[in-house]
């Protein structure tokens, strides 16, 4: 009865609160991490988009014979790394503090053209992985697109221009939320996989990891990482922390539970475990191209 009650106490939190990080994109630049979670609803009006590319392959790139300490990794140049949360137009109910987060058809579209222009080439984990674990070789100007929160509009309107521009990008997936309206189905999450984007972990209901104890772990981590492996028939071990938050009390769980690395915002990275406190910084809606691509000259 009692997890019943708690499966509708989340039904209800993911339907009529608002999820996302916590670093608004003006603050890319702060180190540390913060409480404060600033969150954004994740809306989508788009239909739903034709078949994705062609299945790309990619090179399983880790090697864990080839392991460098925490100061090798740190002392690497960093990879810019962009957060996307939601791809569709404002509306007049957004907030200003949520359009941070909600980056409109046409900007993302200039975002990617701009990329492709300056010549950036999109990398997955496996490769980031060992590039920083064992320094392998990088395709030249690299950077990585992620998504977090399962939004349909990723699937509709981000996928597509992604393909057009030959990018790929990874999906943090929290399962609570799929098949639900306005998210991604396992079906359009499967083909993500398949078109040879990374799926990832995500938790399963968006909690903050700062807070897990007990059966938490098996609930947002454990159960998650099966069910996504069990529809994209893949390992999946490269997880985003909910709202950016983590603390390092929290890896060795990670680490028990099969998660090779994760992902924060833009707070200082933990000395002794880099890879488990990867930088990225939010693409905010305000952006246009240009602001966009000094940022990431800029934070990374």
């Amino acid at each position: 009865m009692f997890r019943t009650f708690l499966s509708l106490i989340s039904l209800f939190l993911l339907l009529f609160s608002a999820i996302s990080c916590t670093e608004k994109p003006s603050q890319v630049k702060a180190e540390g991490n913060s409480d404060r979670m600033d969150t954004s609803s994740i809306i989508s009006d788009s239909p739903i988009a034709d078949e994705a590319g062609k299945i790309t392959e990619r090179t399983q790139l880790k090697d864990s014979a080839s392991v460098a300490t925490p100061e090798e990794i740190i002392a690497r140049k960093q990879v810019p790394i962009l957060c996307y949360h939601q791809i569709r137009e404002w509306k007049p109910s957004d907030s200003k503090a949520m359009k941070d987060y909600i980056v409109p058809v046409a900007r993302f579209r200039e975002q990617m053209q701009m990329l492709k222009d300056q010549g950036f080439n999109t990398i997955l984990p496996d490769e980031l992985y060992a590039y920083l674990n064992s320094g392998a070789e990088l395709p030249p100007n690299p950077i990585m697109l992620t998504f977090d929160d399962t939004s349909l509009d990723h699937y509709t309107q981000a996928a597509p221009v992604m393909e057009e521009m030959g990018f790929k990008g990874v999906f943090f997936v929290m399962t609570v939320s799929l098949g639900r309206p306005r998210y991604m189905t396992r079906a359009q999450v499967k083909e993500l996989s398949d078109a040879g984007h990374v799926i990832g972990h995500h938790t399963w209901d968006h909690q903050n990891v700062k807070k897990y104890e007990g059966k938490d772990w098996k609930t947002q981590i454990e159960k998650p990482k099966k069910t996504l492996e069990a529809i994209t028939g893949k390992p999946v071990t490269y997880f985003a922390y909910p709202f950016g938050l983590w603390k390092p009390e929290v890896i060795p769980d990670l680490k028990s539970r099969g998660i090779s690395a994760a992902f924060q915002l833009a707070g200082k990275r933990e000395p002794q475990e880099p890879l488990y406190s990867i930088r990225r910084i939010i693409a905010s809606g305000y952006w246009s191209a240009k602001t966009l691509a000094g940022n990431i000259r800029g934070s990374f």
